[in-house]
Parts: C-alpha cells; sequence; structure tokens
C-alpha cells in the first residue's frame, strides 16, 4: 500500500492540469481499494453546491453536470461535517440522493472523505462497492490520504485560475489573484517580465578528469566574467544606491574569492572533478548550510549563493543569455531573483518585482526596500512561465499579485499609488522632528542596522539611535572570526555614524541553526539549541575578544549599550556581566581611556519574562526581542507556511507578557525597548506606547510612517485603547478594533493604503 500512495503521489505531481490529476486518482484509487466507483466532487462556494468533476465507475456523461447542495445527499453531509463518512448500507440513509445520470442505485456501500485545505473544504472524494462492504480503518486512512494529496493539487489549480477553465497557456491567463509575501512596501501597475534562470546546476553529472590544469583555467575565466558582470551592474545603479547599498554587491563578490566559494570549487576540481561538477557540489553544499540557518537575513543567503552558481555555469556551458527588452512599467518576475537581475532593467522601466522563491530578508528585497519599488515573494503558486507580456498588478503591502486585472481594479490601484507618492511627499516633512504625542509625551524611535547600507537611510529617517545593531551579520562576511582590531574598526563604524546618539551592540548571536562557515554546528533542534549566549558564555576567548572590541570601538565617544541575546535566567547575566567587566579592567590597565557601557538583557525567551524584574535588577536596561519572543510564546515558527497564519504579536498572550516586561522593567527603574517587526507597525506602536516602553526599534523603513501616526495620538488616547483591547481574547478582534479606531480618527492612511481596495 506505501508503494502505491507514492506510485499516485508521484503521478498526480507530475500532471499537467487538474482535469489530468483528477483522472489519475479516481483510476487509481478504485484499483488500489478495489473498489467499483470512485468519484471526486468539487465545491463551488458561489453556489454552495458540489459538482462531479472525475469519476471511474459512474456514468461519465454525468461529469460537470451531476450537482448538489451542501444540505443535499451524502456527498454534501462529508463535506459540511468536514469529516469522513463510511455507510455499509449507504441507499437507506436518509441523507442518500439517487441521480439517474449516475446510475448509482446499483452501489450499496459507500466511503466518502472531505478534501480540506488550510481549514477550506474543496471537495469530497468518494469510494463506492456494489455489495454491502464494511470499510476497515486501513481503506478510511488510505483515502484521507488521497485526499490530503489532492488538496493541493486542488488548491493551486484555484489560486492560477484553470478551475473556472481560465489556466490556459500565456496570455490566455485571466484576472486571478495570487497570494505571496510583502517584500517592499507599495503598489505598481505594470507589464510582466519574466527573467529564466541562467543555467541549470541540478542537471549537471559527475565527470572525473586528467587535465586538471584545463578546468582550472576554464573556472578562472568563467570567475573573471562574472566577477566584471557584478562589477558593472554595481556601477549601472550607481545613480539610484548610495555606496552603502551597493555595498550588497561586494557580498556577490567576496563569495568569489578564493577564500570562500571559488576556493572551495578548486579545492574539488584539484580532486579531480570537472569544473561544472565542483562549481554543482560547491554551490550545494553552502546553499544547504544557509537554507538550514534560522536567522531570517543570512538563510536567504542560500539564494544569492544558487544565482552566483547559475552564473558561473552559464559561462562554463558558454550558454546564449536571454535577451530581454523591457517595456515601460517593467514588472520583474523570476523563479529566485537577485540583485543582479534587478541591475539589468533600466531605472525608469522598472516599477516592481515578483519573486516566487525567497522572502522579505532576500538581498533582492533589502534592495529593493531601499529604492523604493514595490516587491512581492514567495508567491508560490504563482504560474511565473506563462506570464511573460500580461498585465499585472502587485500589491506590496498584503504581498498579493493580479493577472490581467479588471478596469475596476486597475483604477483602484491607479488611486492608491498616487496616494502613496503623496504620503511618502507628507512624511519626508517629518525627517528632523522628534516623535512626540500631541499631549507631549517623548517616544525615542531608533533602527535596527546590521549592513552599512541600515547606516545612510536610518539617519535620512530622522532615527534617534539604534535599538539593535546585528554583530553576527559583519561574522557572516568573513571566513575566519574577525580579529578584535579588525572587529573594532567595523564598530567604531557604527558608534562614530550615529554620535552621540545611543548604539545597541548584540553580541554574537549565531547557533546550531545559523552556523558560521569556520564554526560549524549541527543540532535536531537548533531553535532550542546552542545558541546565542549558551555559546559565547561557552567560549569565553571568543566572548572576550569581542567586548574588548565594542569597549575599545567606543573611545571618546560613550555612546556604546551592549545587548545579551537569548538570555534565560539570572546566571547567564551574571556570568557575561563578569567576562564584560573584566575586558574592561583589562582595557584600563592597558591604558585604553574608556567608560564602562551600559549592558542590557534581550527578553526573547518565555522565562526570561517571568524572570524580568530580577534581570532588570542586574541589567542597565532591558530589550525585547518581538519576533523570538512571539515565536516562542505561541510556539509557533512564522517562517512555515502551515503555521504562519498562527504567527501575530497582537495574540493576547504576548501583549500581556510585554506588560509584564514593563512593568517590571520600571519597578526597577529601568528603560525598557522594544526591537522587531511589532516595533515597526504604526497599529502595535500605538499599544506599546501605551505600555510605557521608553523607545521603539525598527527597520529604518517603517520609521516614517510610526512617527506620523504618534505624533497625531495622545497618550491618553493610546492608554483607552489598550485598556479596551486588554478584556478581549482573540487577537482578530484585537486588530479590527485598533484599525477601527484609528480610521475613526482619521489616521488610517498610514496603517495601509491598498486596504480599502475591494478584490
Amino acid at each position: 500500500m506505501l508503494n502505491m500512495l507514492r506510485m499516485i503521489s508521484q503521478e498526480v505531481n507530475a500532471a499537467k492540469d487538474l482535469p489530468a490529476a483528477l483522472t489519475i486518482i479516481v483510476k487509481q484509487v478504485r484499483v488500489a481499494m478495489n473498489s467499483h466507483v470512485c468519484s471526486v466532487y468539487l465545491y463551488e462556494p458561489d453556489r454552495d453546491r458540489y459538482l462531479l468533476m472525475a469519476t471511474e465507475g459512474l456514468n461519465k456523461r454525468a461529469v460537470g453536470k451531476v450537482s448538489m447542495a451542501s444540505n443535499e445527499g451524502l456527498v454534501g453531509l462529508v463535506g459540511s461535517r468536514a469529516e469522513t463518512i463510511t455507510l455499509e448500507d449507504a441507499m437507506s440513509h436518509p441523507r442518500f440522493l439517487y441521480f439517474a445520470e449516475t446510475g448509482e442505485e446499483r452501489y450499496a456501500s459507500f466511503l466518502g472523505t472531505p478534501i480540506i485545505h488550510h481549514r477550506q473544504v474543496l471537495g469530497v472524494l468518494v469510494v463506492q462497492q456494489k455489495e454491502r462492504r464494511q470499510f476497515d480503518e486501513g481503506d478510511e486512512a488510505f483515502l484521507v490520504t488521497m485526499s490530503a494529496q489532492l488538496s493541493g493539487v486542488i488548491a493551486h489549480a484555484e489560486a492560477t485560475g484553470s478551475i473556472r477553465g481560465l489556466g490556459k497557456q500565456g496570455k490566455g491567463i485571466q484576472e486571478a489573484r495570487f497570494i505571496g509575501v510583502p517584500g517592499a512596501p507599495g503598489a505598481a501597475l505594470g507589464t510582466a517580465v519574466v527573467v529564466l534562470p541562467v543555467a541549470d546546476l541540478d542537471v549537471v553529472p559527475d565527470k572525473a578528469i586528467s587535465n586538471i590544469a584545463e578546468q582550472l583555467e576554464l573556472f578562472t575565466l568563467a570567475l573573471e566574467s562574472v566577477r566584471a558582470d557584478i562589477r558593472s551592474l554595481s556601477a549601472r545603479l550607481s545613480d539610484q544606491l548610495r555606496p552603502q547599498e551597493r555595498a550588497l554587491f561586494d557580498v556577490y563578490l567576496m563569495m568569489l574569492e578564493h577564500t570562500a566559494l571559488a576556493g572551495d570549487v578548486i579545492a574539488v576540481i584539484r580532486s579531480g572533478q570537472w569544473a561544472q561538477g565542483a562549481l554543482r557540489n560547491v554551490v550545494s553544499e553552502h546553499v544547504q548550510r544557509f537554507e538550514h540557518m534560522d536567522d531570517d537575513y543570512l538563510r536567504e543567503r542560500a539564494s544569492d549563493v544558487k544565482d552566483l552558481g547559475r552564473r558561473l555555469l552559464s559561462y562554463l556551458q558558454q550558454a546564449q543569455q536571454q535577451t530581454l527588452v523591457y517595456p515601460d512599467n517593467t514588472i520583474l518576475v523570476s523563479e529566485e531573483l537577485s540583485p543582479a537581475m534587478l541591475g539589468e532593467v533600466p531605472a525608469d522601466k522598472l516599477v516592481g518585482l515578483v519573486s516566487v522563491l525567497g522572502s522579505r530578508n532576500s538581498h533582492v528585497a533589502i534592495l529593493a526596500r531601499a529604492m523604493g519599488i514595490p516587491t512581492v515573494v514567495a508567491a508560490v503558486d504563482l504560474p511565473y512561465t506563462r506570464l511573460d507580456g500580461i498585465e499585472l498588478i502587485i500589491d506590496g503591502y498584503h504581498g498579493d499579485v493580479f493577472t490581467n486585472p479588471s478596469a475596476l481594479l486597475r483604477q483602484q490601484y491607479a488611486e492608491v499609488v498616487e496616494e502613496e507618492r503623496l504620503i511618502n511627499k507628507d512624511l519626508d516633512s517629518l525627517r528632523s522632528l522628534p516623535c512626540v504625542t500631541l499631549d507631549g509625551y517623548h517616544l525615542p524611535l531608533w533602527v535596527n542596522t546590521g549592513l552599512l547600507a541600515d547606516v545612510k537611510r536610518a539617519q535620512q529617517r530622522g532615527a534617534e539611535g539604534v535599538g539593535l545593531y546585528r554583530s553576527e551579520v559583519a561574522f557572516m562576511g568573513s571566513s575566519r572570526f574577525p580579529s578584535e582590531s579588525e572587529q573594532v574598526l567595523m564598530y567604531r563604524e557604527q558608534l562614530e555614524a550615529f554620535h552621540p546618539l545611543p548604539v545597541t551592540m548584540r553580541t554574537l548571536d549565531i547557533g546550531g541553526d545559523k552556523p558560521l562557515s569556520y564554526f560549524p554546528i549541527k543540532e535536531s533542534n537548533p531553535y532550542l539549541g546552542w545558541r546565542g549566549i549558551r555559546i559565547t558564555l561557552d567560549h569565553p576567548e571568543i566572548f572576550l575578544v569581542q567586548v574588548r572590541a565594542m569597549i575599545k570601538a567606543s573611545a571618546g565617544l560613550n555612546n556604546l549599550h551592549i545587548l545579551l541575546p537569548m538570555i534565560s535566567g539570572v546566571h547567564e547575566l551574571d556570568d557575561a556581566q563578569h567576562l564584560i567587566h573584566r575586558a574592561w579592567g583589562e582595557l584600563i590597565n592597558e591604558g585604553v581611556d574608556v567608560q564602562m557601557p551600559q549592558i542590557g538583557v534581550m527578553i526573547e525567551v518565555p522565562s526570561a519574562v517571568y524572570q524580568a524584574k530580577e534581570l532588570a535588577r542586574m541589567a542597565d536596561f532591558l530589550s525585547v526581542g518581538s519576533n523570538d519572543l512571539t515565536q516562542y510564546l505561541l510556539a509557533v515558527d512564522r517562517n512555515n507556511a502551515r503555521v504562519a497564519a498562527l504567527y501575530d504579536y497582537l495574540h493576547p498572550a504576548v501583549l500581556m507578557a510585554l506588560k509584564e516586561v514593563v512593568s517590571a522593567a520600571h519597578a526597577e527603574g529601568k528603560p525598557v525597548s522594544i526591537c522587531g517587526e511589532m516595533a515597526g507597525d504604526p497599529v502595535a506602536a500605538v499599544l506599546l506606547l501605551a505600555m510605557g516602553f521608553d523607545s521603539l526599534s525598527m527597520n529604518s523603513t517603517h520609521l516614517p510612517k510610526v512617527k506620523w501616526l504618534l505624533r497625531k495620538m495622545t497618550l491618553e488616547h493610546a492608554q483607552e485603547l489598550l485598556e479596551e483591547v486588554s478584556a478581549m481574547d482573540n487577537p482578530q478582534l484585537i486588530h479590527s478594533t485598533l484599525n477601527l479606531a484609528l480610521g475613526n480618527l482619521g489616521l488610517s492612511k498610514v496603517l495601509n493604503p491598498a486596504s480599502s481596495v475591494q478584490t
């Protein structure tokens, strides 16, 4: 039976379209279960009916004609209950409904199971038998497994419009909506230009060679060609990006150095493998390493490695490059966009980006936010190869892509684009103003940094400090642990850029799920494993070098705050403080004139919430990491599509935890800040203001909107809203209550300009 399941699954996944998949299911399930009939009924929400879409055993002429309401027949019963039903004598059941067209009067036994995708019933899968048959648990389990296989196929067909007969090839794709993930805010209307991969590494075979020198020369030539391409693309973007943002292309060039990816390829070639095979092996290893990392930003480096690998392979194969024509209002579409692809489009032509894979932490999404280009990523159901030349609308607020939109939808989104232009013009005037509420309460807005690209952007948006500097980002760009002097230069650059404003530097936050290439760690449960402060306390030689470098870099500036990640108890804080004081004492003894920096604790582990008072008593400040705290409190991996919808920082449990942390910190007279996506959400920022957080730290992109909204609020009104939602036990109700309240105050324009669009 297991082999049969595997075979059917493979055939269904390889089916060219929905009818083919349904035909495979009904034929194979009928044989596998030794039954007389297998049928699939699909639910039509607009008619509230189940339509016979495929059958093996009933009259084929009934397909597409016979249907029943959701309150009719055994099929309707299975669908309305959303559970499997087994009947030995189906015709005696009061819900049995006979259709002469199908010939069902001949079949006694019935086994039906719902086809469910993301809690929605898409249809019903039915097996019938002429004689009485008592279907056993094994039969039920097999049919449930088949319905689960079918649910994904049907959901994809609904998304592409093919379930309505609209999924024809090429420009026959009609108006449809595809759901992705917001990559960069904004909306755009334009024409799709599809970029296909330049070469396929997956099909490269192994090949032993004897002429190693020849293969090394071929690879060296390919390296130089790709380096030249990257430099050229970087130069082409010089007018659109600041030097700090163009530094992302330096990451590509760094990977091509002999101490990184290129060096590994050369080593494999020298072992006797041809250049293409060596490239495939090395790229595969690097990709796997990055894809298993927990940190969103670092995990997205896998796409950069794949892009470089394809470009190198293209030169090794002397592949023909795709010739593209970029019309006005180009929306670039690809399976996996890269910064290099973005750089190939004329600046005055590009209005939007869509990537089937990737996340909002990919380099191309980071560049898109810097350049103000609306972007949608992770649009996994998008039939991207068939979109070239088709009119698209992309909504970078919700993560939606619309193909061949109606005139009404085009008009609505054209208004959104114009409204966004006016909003940004208005927000620019706030750059030099502090975040002060209408009743005079000042709430400093800080930024999260890690890349050089973040510095200028933060300064231009009026940041009042750095709430989180991710020191591990710099470590990822090295082939070894940076020396103390190298780290001093890196940290000094950040501290000087924001002086005299505070800069909060988080100590090295790596772990089993985001290892450094030169410090690999493998664990079965990395989220709960050896990471953050646990590693650096176990390796004081690493920790001491880093904190010495941080403190030394602050000499004469004195704006350094040190933040300790993944603290789960007071014992860890005590050990870390001891090492930091030791490092400071060593520098003083060496004649370095530096002040002892403030030391803070990152509250991102639930145990730290309940020891917040004790931690605040020992530390100088607390800083809540809202992303991880929400993830740990709700036991939700927000990068897992199956449960991502459960990730909600406005969940009552999260709000209760935050209020407890603020109360504990203030009880000890210590300030408390919060960083992460929650701090950058204007709606959530209203609640954080009311809770009493002393500063909010966010991506600089979100800072103007948060500032605009809070400057239109009073602290008193924010506190009233907090009190109102604190009595609620449903996060959806909290969201709608806040949106309605802010809308009634005329403050909805920064929440989401596209929220009023009717789709």
